[in-house]
């Protein structure tokens, strides 16, 4: 069995968990399982790391290169990139991780510097899941910090409810607007959302992208935690970890088209791979805890299921219910920090992690649009710590959020704003 490293985590980020974006219905939804573990099988197969025997290997048969290719949803580089960066330490204050900063490239904003009393807009993707509902009110919290110093006068905000071409539309009325002193965006889906923020670049309005990313760098700073392969590859290592060679694994993924989510699957994809472990298959389910139950139930009927991992643990708990109502042991799981999955980890015992994608970052746009009111540098492309919650820390951030309701994320970092800890406990 490939032995991988394993986070003892500090208390340093939050939230992964993620973002479901669009409501696409798998077509494999009547079966989730005869289509798609053969593709799951076909798959395993392309990602079965290059030995490096056979030097004389042509770079363009891909029949005699093993390791994976570049394509839409993995970049080497990238992948790479990101798994190391979970070593690096952040610039910035260590108690303070949305404003902490890995490997910054700093650029200069000096052009778009004015007095105070600015209109944010904020075109949003949605609240249609707990993550966003967590991270939309410490963004609003944050807000009011800076209404309360006279950074900010009026916060215009659009929600597309998950609708690209509702998002599209919102963007460009506050284009044709004319009156945002910055706009920030959290994208619907990537391509799709591309030629709107590029549109909005092009307006001269400071562009601050987060969360989620677009095919354009014309952004004056693009906000997120190290990203997708990470969250994938933290949760896809410690399967291999946990399991014997042999043990089954279930994939549960959210929707296809975001980049986040893809990257979480290609990281998994590649460790997976390289692994004794057996990959049954890969299923959407919409982020759905109905269809998630019944999915799993599907597969437990057919066979073992030793392990789970899960592009967004949001429907963890509903994926162990299964396990409990079959009568079946529990798997190895890979959840995420929201406190309805953590509790259930800590009541039963079983054995899990919790990655995370910060949940914090929605504080950093509205500090990285005070920073460029006053002309000061900002990261082109702004990573922060994403670090996952192991069983050793585990209960400690469960203290910490004691009161706080289950669809809670316990790496939010809002613990200092105005209205903690009613507004969260309130939502």
């Amino acid at each position: 069995m490939r032995k991988s490293r394993i986070f003892l985590a500090s208390a340093a980020a939050v939230a992964l968990a993620l973002s479901a974006c669009t409501t696409d219905d798998p077509d494999d939804a009547a079966d989730p399982i005869d289509d798609v573990a053969v593709e799951a099988d076909a798959d395993a197969d392309d990602d079965e790391p290059d030995d490096g025997d056979d030097d004389d290997a042509s770079d363009d048969d891909a029949s005699d290169d093993d390791e994976r290719a570049d394509d839409d949803w993995f970049v080497r580089a990238d992948y790479e990139r990101q798994l190391a960066q979970r070593d690096i330490e952040p610039e910035g204050p260590a108690d303070q991780p949305w404003l902490q900063a890995i490997d910054p490239d700093w650029t200069d904003t000096s052009e778009y510097a004015n007095g105070g009393d600015n209109t944010l807009c904020f075109s949003n993707a949605s609240v249609s899941n707990p993550w966003r509902v967590t991270g939309w009110i410490t963004m609003q919290q944050q807000v009011e910090v800076y209404q309360d110093s006279g950074d900010i006068g009026e916060f215009r905000v659009s929600d597309a409810a998950d609708d690209d071409n509702q998002q599209i539309s919102d963007i460009q009325t506050f284009i044709d607007a004319g009156d945002c002193d910055a706009l920030i965006v959290s994208p619907s889906t990537t391509a799709t959302l591309t030629p709107a923020v590029q549109a909005a670049c092009d307006s001269d309005v400071p562009v601050i992208v987060f969360d989620r990313g677009v095919n354009t760098d014309c952004m004056v700073t693009f906000i997120h935690p190290i990203g997708g392969y990470a969250y994938g590859a933290d949760a896809a290592e410690f399967l291999v970890d946990s399991l014997e060679p042999g043990s089954t694994v279930l994939a549960l993924r959210i929707l296809a088209g975001v980049d986040v989510l893809e990257h979480r699957w290609a990281a998994a994809q590649e460790i997976f791979g390289a692994s004794e472990l057996d990959v049954l298959g890969y299923e959407f389910t919409g982020g759905d805890g109905a269809q998630i139950k019944d999915t799993v139930t599907q597969y437990l009927q057919r066979g073992d299921v030793d392990g789970i991992w899960m592009d967004a643990g949001d429907g963890a708990v509903a994926a162990i219910e299964a396990f409990e109502d079959t009568g079946n042991d529990y798997p190895v799981i890979a959840g995420e920090d929201e406190l309805s999955f953590m509790r259930k980890w800590q009541e039963t015992g079983l054995t899990g992690i919790a990655p995370v994608y910060s949940n914090f970052q929605w504080r950093t746009p509205i500090e990285a649009a005070v920073m460029i009111w006053n002309g000061e540098e900002v990261p082109s492309e702004w990573v922060l710590p994403q670090e996952p919650i192991t069983e050793a820390d585990r209960d400690e951030f469960l203290d910490r959020n004691a009161e706080m309701p289950s669809l809670h994320y316990a790496k939010f970092g809002g613990e200092d704003l105005p209205g903690f800890p009613d507004v969260w406990q309130d939502r």
